[in-house]
């Protein structure tokens, strides 16, 4: 796992898709720890599943004053992203890609976001959100990854780096829990587990 330099990154600008203003990444952790989301389209049928499986912990979340925020790379699809409701964070958008860089979270080419978006564990996604009522759409930056940080109170340090090897990557709910220290009662979606293209329901 690359290392994390939360000086850098806690720097970069990100928008609030609330109020419309810039505000430095390092404010969302400065007075709490934060679980930040970073999906790879606010359009993307995979991500909007992820982002309704991750807001399961919300509650807890809050409740152990643990704040959740999600972070696109552009505002396109935003505002349907935001009316249905898919995410029960704080919305950001990072429109220089530059916290995307910082964290290693890697762009496709034309030609190798093909394989990655057909692969199986995309597939699978695909279809629990489709059992869900989650649709997507293909507009937008279709080459951009994404992942996951979560940050201690104050930029102590890293309790989690997650970068997606596939568009079908997802931090378990457990894991997000258990690197804040908290009891989560979530019950995951039911995906089929997948140990590379063998998988049981």
């Amino acid at each position: 796992m690359a290392k994390v330099d939360l000086a850098t990154v806690g720097k970069n600008l990100l928008k609030s898709s609330e109020t419309g203003e810039n505000v430095e990444l390092q404010s969302l952790w400065k007075d709490q720890p934060v679980v930040l989301f970073f999906l790879r389209r606010f359009g993307c049928q995979v991500c909007r599943w992820m982002a309704s499986e991750i807001s399961k912990l919300e509650p807890e979340l809050r409740a152990g004053g643990v704040a959740l925020v999600g972070v696109g790379p552009e505002e396109f699809g935003l505002k349907e992203f935001k009316d249905n409701g898919y995410f029960k964070g704080s919305i950001y958008v990072d429109e220089q890609k530059k916290s995307y860089k910082d964290l290693g979270f890697k762009r496709y080419t034309a030609i190798s976001v093909v394989p990655a978006a057909l692969g199986k564990k995309v597939r699978d996604i695909s279809s629990k959100a489709s059992a869900d009522g989650i649709q997507g759409n293909f507009s937008g930056d279709l080459l951009q990854s994404g992942g996951m940080l979560i940050v201690a109170k104050g930029g102590e340090k890293v309790l989690l780096h997650f970068i997606q090897d596939s568009p079908g990557d997802l931090v378990p709910l457990e894991d997000i829990s258990k690197a804040l220290g908290i009891s989560a009662k979530v019950k995951a979606g039911q995906r089929p587990v997948c140990n590379d293209d063998v998988c049981t329901r």
